[in-house]
């Protein structure tokens, strides 16, 4: 089997705190993250050994599920899940990492790397299937950053009247 990861970074302009406020609720995945279509199963903020489980748009028009298991937390710091219910990914490891930095007007703002590390079986057709798989999940990663991005700056909106 062959391994791949795939990672893709941005700068979040909130603090890391209130990014991590975000991401650790298991809930809100639908509200961000460009695959996840819904949560249908989750325990709030997450916890190390406890699952979440979500439907996801997959290529095109297909759906899938997907059960996640939060095995790593570093507050403020790195967050890992692994996830099931990819195919043909198996061995589907999640990892969000957080630096605070600042932001172009002084701001605080986290630089935020999304990494997904997988296995793919199939010999020579699962390197052809993750060449035409790969653009599309860096899209989805990016698009999730900006997402999130967007989400923390109208809830910021909404508290400042």
């Amino acid at each position: 089997m062959n391994k791949y990861v795939v990672a893709e970074k941005a700068v979040v302009n909130a603090s890391v705190e209130r990014v991590w406020e975000v991401i650790s609720r298991t809930d809100r995945y639908a509200e961000w993250v460009a695959g996840a279509i819904e949560v249908t199963d989750h325990h709030g903020v997450a916890t190390v050994g406890r699952t979440y489980a979500e439907t996801n748009r997959t290529l095109g028009p297909l759906r899938t599920s997907s059960v996640w298991t939060v095995r790593e937390i570093d507050p403020l710091r790195r967050r890992v899940d692994t996830g099931t219910g990819f195919a043909p990914l198996q061995d589907l490891t999640s990892i969000f990492e957080f630096q605070p930095v600042k932001g172009p007007d002084g701001q605080d703002a986290t630089e935020m790397t999304y990494q997904v590390e997988y296995t793919i079986g199939l010999g020579p057709l699962g390197l052809l299937l993750d060449c035409i798989q790969q653009p599309g999940m860096r899209a989805g990663m990016r698009t999730s950053m900006a997402n999130l991005n967007r989400l923390i700056r109208s809830e910021q909106s909404t508290t400042a009247r």
